[in-house]
């Protein structure tokens, strides 16, 4: 396709990807990136940019998980005691492209597979659910803000799995979890190195009302339990292509 128009249809991408992170609490920041990756715009772009279109498509999510009495109020503060420094920290970093695009490519990699694994079943065997010990809780959120603030993404997309596989909240309570989570380390993120803000590209705001849109609509089909398993395979394929063109260079 060529590269014009590929830039063209962005706002269309980032409302799908927007719409299909946004029900299950995410913002979209591994997708974004992936699309931009594509685009092949520079790392100093892709980092802020993907990062303003989380902090949209977040604040509906939490908006949403929240009315829905989805959001664990108790448990999510001691996640971002440990994420919000670290996510600044590794915002603030200086990171070169020979390590930015493995890193960014590993990243991708993950969470593509975690979509392809996950698109078979909408939902999780819901159990018991018991909150994290609050070390335990900010040790994790820690972790996950390095690697987050590293990268220009939230980090949503590793903790949620985690919270589920260790039954630290239900999948809906998780999904509010990582929306949270997610908000306050895009923030953290931007406010690392705010002089990125200037290298946004000219035509972010039509992408970002796109986004915003979709994170609407998906924050609203996530409350349902609505099925996006074909989205979510052809998002996976998406993101395993963009971290082919990383590796390649």
């Amino acid at each position: 396709m060529d590269s014009a128009l590929f830039t063209a249809l962005l706002p269309l991408a980032f409302f799908a990807v927007a719409l299909l992170y946004s029900s299950v609490g995410h913002a979209g920041a591994t997708g974004y990136l992936a699309l931009l990756a594509l685009a092949g715009l520079a790392p100093e772009v892709m980092r802020p940019t993907a990062l303003v279109l989380n902090l949209a498509v977040a604040s509906i999510a939490v908006v949403r998980f929240a009315r829905a009495d989805q959001l664990p109020w108790h448990t999510l503060p001691y996640f971002l005691l440990g994420s919000i420094p670290a996510a600044y920290l590794a915002g603030s970093l200086e990171i070169s492209d020979e390590i930015y695009r493995p890193l960014l490519a590993t990243v991708l990699i993950a969470a593509a597979l975690r979509l392809a694994v996950r698109a078979r079943s909408d939902t999780s065997s819901e159990r018991t659910a018991r909150p994290p010990r609050r070390f335990v809780a900010a040790l994790v959120g820690g972790v996950i803000g390095l690697l987050a603030g590293a990268t220009g993404t939230g980090g949503g997309v590793f903790l949620t799995p985690l919270v589920i596989a260790r039954r630290w909240a239900s999948t809906r309570a998780a999904a509010g979890l990582s929306a949270g989570f997610i908000l306050a380390n895009s923030i953290a993120g931007l406010a690392a190195r705010p002089a990125s803000l200037d290298l946004l590209p000219d035509t972010l705001p039509l992408g970002l009302a796109a986004a915003a849109a979709g994170g609407l609509i998906g924050s609203e089909l996530g409350a349902r339990r609505v099925s996006l398993i074909t989205l979510r395979r052809l998002l996976a394929a998406v993101m395993a292509i963009a971290a082919a063109r990383l590796l390649a260079g």
